[in-house]
């Protein structure tokens, strides 16, 4: 299953003057689709706009991108879907073109499959030597400038792996170079301030919603690796591996899952409302 659009077209190409290949100016999302139907689309399409307006990118029609998905939806009913838009084409050098027109690139890809049961068995974590730049004004971005990302998960090439953990460059625990990450201590939750750094993915809010909705605090705070470690249970999610508990991370290890086995099922709640 493999299938693009460019701008609604089938294609494969885009200009080799887009700014998003030439300086990684634009944003992107990356969600699931099952039986047709894009999970929790607005929630992202939100996201994807206030990404684009923080980026000075005019941000895609709502009714463009629904097209695009009621096109992938009559190829690809269960798919991974990656949203980006683009400043566009033109300009030489940094500065912004006078004149702009954003682009829309939508790939369709299988759902990823996970070896074991991730979700009930927990996972394996390490940390990374990789530490994120402090750049408030990009914190909680998802943009395409991911190249710390790709350095940190090219430090490991071990299977039983599942993640890595990035720190700051003041030592800060920040996410998951795919992930974003929450603690469990006591009666209440906690996870990782991005005002600095990080990417706030939709799953992160959805959890961070659904504990004050059923009365569970949930802190948002500076995280040292003493504290995680110190964690009744930890756990990772976003949009396509929903929640995974972490079951080892260096010499701790983890057994009790309750806390991020109730976090799911409020998660699934949200993605079927109507069950």
């Amino acid at each position: 299953m493999k299938m693009i659009l460019v701008d609604g077209l089938p294609s494969a190409v885009v200009q080799a003057d887009d700014r998003g290949l030439a300086y990684g100016d634009g944003v992107f999302r990356t969600l699931a689709m099952r039986n047709g139907i894009a999970e929790l689309w607005p929630r992202h399409y939100v996201k994807l706009a206030a990404d684009c307006r923080a980026l000075e990118i005019t941000p895609p029609q709502e009714a463009d991108l629904q097209r695009d998905l009621a096109q992938v939806a009559t190829h690809a009913r269960d798919c991974a879907l990656r949203i980006t838009v683009t400043r566009g084409s033109g300009g030489h050098g940094y500065a912004l073109p006078n004149t702009v027109k954003p682009r829309r690139v939508v790939t369709v890809s299988p759902l990823p499959q996970y070896p074991g049961s991730p979700a009930v068995q927990g996972v394996r974590l390490r940390y990374c030597d990789m530490r994120l730049a402090l750049q408030p004004r990009l914190a909680g971005i998802k943009h395409l400038n991911r190249l710390e990302n790709v350095l940190a998960r090219a430090e490991w090439n071990d299977p039983a792996i599942a993640e890595g953990l990035l720190l700051d460059t003041a030592d800060r625990v920040i996410e998951g170079s795919r992930s974003n990450l929450f603690l469990v201590e006591g009666q209440g939750l906690a996870t990782p301030d991005l005002s600095q750094c990080g990417v706030a993915g939709i799953t992160r809010d959805l959890v961070i919603e659904a504990a004050q909705k059923n009365g569970m605090q949930c802190e948002v705070t500076t995280v040292s690796t003493a504290r995680l470690e110190a964690a009744h249970e930890i756990f990772l999610v976003n949009s396509l591996i929903g929640v995974w508990p972490v079951a080892a991370l260096g010499w701790r290890r983890w057994t009790d899952f309750a806390v991020s086995a109730r976090v799911r099922k409020w998660l699934d709640a949200c993605r079927n409302p109507s069950h």
